[in-house]
């Protein structure tokens, strides 16, 4: 009997199959095994030791994380539990792989390191390399999945120190005092998306404080099954932003949001750090809700026709659906059009686009399928990676002239006149 798995909240299954339409990899690759209730048998198996955790890697490792099961589920089925309880097994049985000891042991949390990779890029974009790169397909000697990334990286923008250094007070009435939390790799790759969330919150009437020592929130490293790294990036965070009074921690990062709100089930064991850790959680809101909720005033038309894609762990997790939508029905002069099972998972997921790229492909031309029927102008996101994977679908379309894809802040900062 393997202890470490979530072995009793696999009874919760009772193997009705509602969660069948909700997952992507049963849906592209049509096998039980990589399905939900799949899955949890085998972890169920793998718990009672009738078969290994090597046995059930192909399946596990498939899996998005994207959790659409759970919302599925009759039953109330802890899927990410069961999930995380696997991915700390194989990493105990088999160890921290060379990329999670590198990059997100060190990397994610090291604030020189970032800066050091958002001016590197800045320079590869800037300097002539990229091109040349391209013309003389020099681009050529990476892995297919590494050129596919390669080829839709945004324009990298330089983090606005002028924003991020004390508070920012709105020009009207002070509503809320909130705390911005930047991300890792959102700063480096999106910063201008950064820029723009603390310039709305303050044109929404927010004070922003965006809280010098905090550092990632841990959501790849729990991916990974590290459970101790994220305990400990976890820690760190709840440490720097309870420092001073905030009403809301807020983000603009649908993947990093999901772990911050789970920060007292991280720590649910520690009874030293369970109280600050749920006040931590109760107070980190997705910046649309809080848009929403502080009914911003919009002053330009944007006569676009525009299409939503959520975020998995926005919908799945935060239980975000309903704040993003009526933030888009209100900008004026735009025509909104309901993306076909826009609640099924564009394959991104993390790191999984880059280690699983062919599996997250198909799925990314299924969600693609329905994008083709709505011809929107701009698709909608609330997610980088969910960003960068859209992106990626519009090139393997060859959309690009027609379809943009932005983040809902981008959108919202336009029809309000701000820019970065």
């Amino acid at each position: 009997m393997n202890n470490q798995l979530a072995y009793e909240e696999t009874f919760d299954c009772v193997q009705c199959g509602y969660c069948l339409p909700a997952c992507p990899t049963y849906t592209t690759m049509g096998k039980e095994r990589h399905s939900p209730r799949g899955r949890i048998n085998l972890v169920q198996m793998a718990s009672e030791g009738k078969i290994s955790i090597q046995e059930i890697e192909d399946s596990m490792e498939l899996c998005l994380g994207c959790r659409a099961c759970e919302t599925a589920c009759p039953t109330n089925v802890q899927y990410g539990k069961i999930l995380s309880s696997y991915k700390e097994v194989k990493m105990e049985q088999e160890g921290s792989s060379l990329i999670n000891r590198l990059a997100m042991k060190k990397g994610l949390a090291n604030k020189s390191m970032l800066n050091t990779m958002n001016l590197s890029l800045r320079f590869y974009q800037q300097s002539g390399i990229e091109k040349l790169g391209k013309v003389t397909k020099g681009i050529q000697v990476l892995p297919e999945n590494l050129r596919a990334f390669e080829a839709i990286i945004p324009n990298i923008t330089k983090p606005d120190k002028e924003l991020r250094k004390g508070t920012l007070i709105p020009d009207t009435e002070t509503k809320l005092k909130v705390a911005f939390f930047t991300g890792c790799i959102m700063d480096v790759f999106f910063a201008k998306i950064n820029d723009l969330s603390i310039k709305l919150l303050q044109h929404a009437g927010c004070e922003v404080t965006v809280i010098k020592n905090q550092t990632c929130c841990g959501a790849l490293q729990h991916h990974e099954g590290d459970s101790e790294t994220t305990k400990q990036l976890a820690k760190e965070n709840i440490v720097a932003f309870e420092k001073e009074h905030y009403d809301y921690i807020v983000n603009s990062i649908g993947g990093c949001g999901a772990m911050l709100v789970e920060y007292d089930q991280l720590l649910q064991s520690e009874p030293e750090w369970v109280e600050r850790a749920k006040g931590f959680a109760e107070k980190s809101k997705d910046i649309s809700v809080i848009l929403a909720e502080l009914d911003i005033e919009f002053t330009k038309k944007v006569e676009k026709r525009i299409t939503y894609q959520p975020s998995c762990h926005l919908s799945n997790v935060q239980k975000v659906k309903k704040s993003p939508l009526e933030l888009i029905y209100r900008i004026p002069g735009t025509t909104y059009i309901p993306l076909p099972e826009m609640d099924m998972c564009c394959g991104s997921a993390g790191t999984y686009n880059v280690f699983h790229y062919q599996e997250s492909m198909e799925i990314l031309d299924e969600k693609m399928s329905y994008v083709k029927e709505t011809i929107p102008e701009v698709i909608v996101t609330s997610n980088p990676g969910c960003h960068l994977q859209m992106c990626m679908g519009v090139k393997r379309e060859g959309l690009e002239s027609k379809v943009e894809v932005v983040h809902i802040v981008e959108i919202l900062a336009e029809a309000c006149g701000l820019k970065n």
